[in-house]
């Protein structure tokens, strides 16, 4: 995977992931233990950064900012070469910069058929997802919505920069109605037209003090203008 994921930085940055036998520094640790005794504080750091406070709002953007890298590493990959690396949990390793978003880093990654990228995302988040529940009471609609958007948003840019590949393929599979993030909203793909969404629920940004404003694809969009 190490020529596909060179190749994947060019994309952007939240396509952008370190890799290799050793860590490009200090710090870093599996997400398993974000997810476990560092969430706390980065849900706050969140929400010292959007200034919306230690709450819901920040949970739930922390969720999105997380679901949205790991599906633009994974789709990147499928896009590129139609295999993925492993995204489990204990596998991407995290470190908190001072600015911008989680640093990761793949431990020696090995690429898989892309088929499997849903079930490992979803089960990465999937144990970020319990703990924001029983912390922060975040709904589990709202989360399964924010997992939705961070992959259709990872395949906007691709399908710009990325054209062709497995990954509107793999996108269209789990937003389907028996796929893994059904019911989360609606998803067209036209190729050479683009892509288009709208989800079934609110990411919770636009409570921000000061107005954090509604996400393009937000549903309180589509009521506001009904």
């Amino acid at each position: 995977m190490d020529d596909v994921l060179r190749r994947l930085a060019d994309v952007g940055p939240f396509f952008t992931v370190a890799y290799g036998q050793e860590p490009p520094g200090p710090g870093y640790r599996p997400l398993t233990a974000l997810y476990s005794g560092q969430l706390v504080p980065y849900v706050a750091e969140v929400g010292r950064r959007i200034g919306s406070g230690p709450g819901r709002v920040a949970a739930s953007t922390a969720q999105f900012g997380i679901a949205s890298r790991l599906w633009s590493i994974g789709l990147g990959c499928a896009a590129l070469a139609g295999r993925v690396p492993d995204l489990a949990a204990d596998r991407v390793w995290w470190r908190q910069p001072d600015e911008g978003s989680l640093r990761l880093w793949l431990p020696e990654p090995a690429g898989r058929p892309a088929e499997g990228l849903g079930e490992s995302v979803l089960g990465n988040l999937a144990l970020l997802e319990t703990a924001l529940r029983e912390r922060y009471g975040v709904s589990p609609t709202v989360l399964r919505g924010n997992a939705a958007s961070g992959l259709v948003g990872a395949l906007r840019v691709l399908i710009d920069r990325v054209p062709g590949g497995a990954a509107p393929g793999l996108v269209r599979d789990l937003l389907a109605e028996d796929g893994a993030l059904a019911g989360t909203g609606e998803f067209i793909h036209e190729e050479g037209l683009g892509v288009a969404f709208v989800r079934r629920s609110c990411c919770l940004y636009y409570r921000v003090p000061g107005g954090g404003g509604l996400c393009g694809d937000c549903v309180l969009r589509t009521r506001r203008s009904g």
